[in-house]
C-alpha cells in the first residue's frame, strides 16, 4: 500500500476551509490526520464536513499526540512564528500563510530553524507558482535585462470591506468568514500591507532575488485604522531603487492588479497580471514576448499544497515560494510600517 503524506492544519478558519482543506482532501497522496481551531462547535463542523478524524482546540496537544509529516499554519498573522517554529521542531515541513511573520526577527528565525531542521517552509503566495512567474524569474536570473537598477511594483485589490472591519462580501454563505480581528485590527497586524501587498512582494523577491536595505513609506488609513493604501520607496543592498504601491479599494467587479516593471542595465521587464502580459524589452532590440492565455493572471492557491505533499513524500519538487522569499517580504513590510509611523527612512 502506497504511503500517504500525513498533514495537520493549525488555525483552520475561513481560508483553510475554503482552500487548504478542500485542496488537500482532493489529493489522493495525502490524508488530513488532524485539525486545530478554537471553538468546539466550529471544530466539530469542520471535522464533520471534511471527515477529519481528530480535532483539537489546543494546537500543542495536536502536535504532541499526532504523528505528521507536514503542517499547514493558517492561524492569525501574529501567531505564525510560534506555530511554525513548533511544527518545524517536530520535523514537519510547513505551509505558513502570508505573512510569514509580522516582524523581521521572527522571519529570519524561522528560516534559520527550517535550515537547521532540514525542512522546507512554503509561503502560499499563489502567483509565485504560476509558470509565467517562473519564466519571469528565469529571464531576470539569466541576465536578459542585465543588472536590476530600478523597480516599480503596484498591487490593488477589491477588499475595501475587509480592511474596514466589515464582512467580506465574497464570503457570504461560507462556513466561516474572515474575522476583523485578523484583517482590520491595527494592533494585530491588520491592514493591506500584511494582508495583501505581501503577495506582490513575495512575487517580486522570487523573480529578482534582491535584498532590501532601506524603506521610506506613508500609508492611508481605513475606517478601522489599518492601512488601505501603502506608498513606499525602497533601496536595495545592490544600490537599486524601487517604488512600491498598494491599494485596497478596487471596485468589487474588477480583478486583482499586480503590475511589475524592472529596469536593468540591458533592458526592462514588464509583468501585468490584469492585462496578462510578460515582456522583456532590451536595449539591443532583441525583445522577448511570453504569450499568456486569458485567465492565466488569475489567482489560485492549489500548487503550494501540492508542493507540501510532494515534499512530505520525498519527491523532487521546486518550492517556488520558500521561506527566504517570505522573509524578504516581511523585511520590507516591517520597515514600511515603522517608517509610516516614524516619518523617517528606516533600515531593514
Amino acid at each position: 500500500m502506497t504511503r500517504k503524506a500525513r498533514i495537520g492544519v493549525i488555525g483552520a478558519g475561513w481560508w483553510a476551509a475554503v482552500n487548504h482543506i478542500p485542496v488537500l482532501k482532493a489529493n489522493p497522496d495525502c490524508e488530513i490526520v488532524a485539525v486545530n481551531r478554537l471553538g468546539a462547535a466550529e471544530l466539530q463542523e469542520l471535522q464533520r464536513s471534511f471527515e477529519i478524524p481528530l480535532g483539537f482546540e489546543d494546537w500543542r496537544q495536536m502536535l504532541d499526540e499526532v504523528a505528521m509529516d507536514g503542517v499547514v499554519i493558517a492561524s492569525p498573522h501574529t501567531l505564525h512564528h510560534e506555530h511554525a517554529a513548533a511544527a518545524l521542531a517536530r520535523g514537519c515541513h510547513v505551509v505558513v500563510e502570508k505573512p510569514l511573520t509580522t516582524n523581521t526577527e521572527d522571519a529570519r528565525d524561522l528560516v534559520r530553524r527550517a535550515i537547521d531542521a532540514r525542512r522546507e517552509i512554503i509561503v502560499p503566495t499563489g502567483w509565485n507558482f504560476k509558470d509565467w512567474a517562473e519564466k519571469a524569474r528565469e529571464l531576470v536570473q539569466d541576465g536578459e535585462i542585465g543588472e536590476i537598477q530600478h523597480g516599480v511594483l503596484q498591487m490593488a485589490s477589491a477588499l475595501e470591506d475587509l480592511f474596514a472591519g466589515q464582512p467580506m462580501k465574497e464570503t457570504e454563505g461560507q462556513m466561516f468568514r474572515p474575522p476583523a480581528s485578523t484583517w482590520a485590527d491595527p494592533n494585530k497586524a491588520g491592514g493591506y500591507g500584511w494582508g495583501q501587498l505581501v503577495h506582490a512582494l513575495g512575487l517580486f523577491f522570487r523573480i529578482t532575488e534582491l535584498e532590501a536595505a532601506e524603506v521610506f513609506a506613508a500609508t492611508g488609513k481605513s475606517p478601522a485604522g489599518v492601512d488601505y493604501y501603502d506608498a513606499a520607496v525602497l533601496r536595495f543592498v545592490n544600490g537599486a531603487t524601487a517604488s512600491v504601491s498598494g491599494a485596497a479599494t478596487v471596485p468589487k467587479h474588477r480583478s486583482f492588479q499586480i503590475d511589475l516593471r524592472l529596469f536593468g542595465s540591458e533592458g526592462m521587464l514588464l509583468l501585468d497580471i490584469e492585462r496578462e502580459r510578460l515582456e522583456v524589452r532590451r536595449r539591443d532590440g532583441r525583445d522577448i514576448v511570453v504569450p499568456l492565455a486569458p485567465g492565466e493572471g488569475g489567482y489560485s492557491c492549489e500548487a503550494p499544497l501540492t508542493t507540501l505533499v510532494d515534499l512530505c513524500l520525498g519527491r523532487p519538487v521546486t518550492n517556488r515560494s520558500p521561506g527566504h522569499t517570505g522573509m524578504r517580504a516581511v523585511e520590507v513590510l516591517d520597515a514600511l510600517y515603522r517608517s509610516a509611523a516614524s516619518g523617517r527612512l528606516e533600515t531593514v
